[in-house]
């Protein structure tokens, strides 16, 4: 099965416990919060680290990096080569 399947079933779950906690009458005020809050846990704890997995799995972590060279790219600068690129000073 796909991933992308199991964490949208895991969110129509989560939203289901969530309405069906809320559509409860106040008697049953104790099971009410727990239906939500299982709601909630499988929303944050299960569909979007999984959702977060499956969207960043091809991704380079070093071009999201607030390195002095992507700094420089976002603010349209262009970035200088070195001047002593091959180990020799100039006189």
């Amino acid at each position: 099965m796909k991933l992308k399947y199991i964490v949208t079933l895991i969110v129509l779950i989560s939203l289901g416990l969530i309405i069906y906690g809320f559509s409860m009458p106040e008697v049953q005020e104790e099971l009410a919060n727990k239906y939500i809050g299982s709601g909630t846990l499988g929303l944050f704890l299960l569909a979007m680290p999984l959702f977060l997995y499956k969207e960043s799995k091809h991704r380079k972590m070093k071009d999201y990096m607030l390195t002095e060279e992507n700094v420089r790219k976002m603010r349209g600068e262009e970035i200088e080569p070195p001047e002593n690129q091959d180990g020799l000073e100039s006189k």
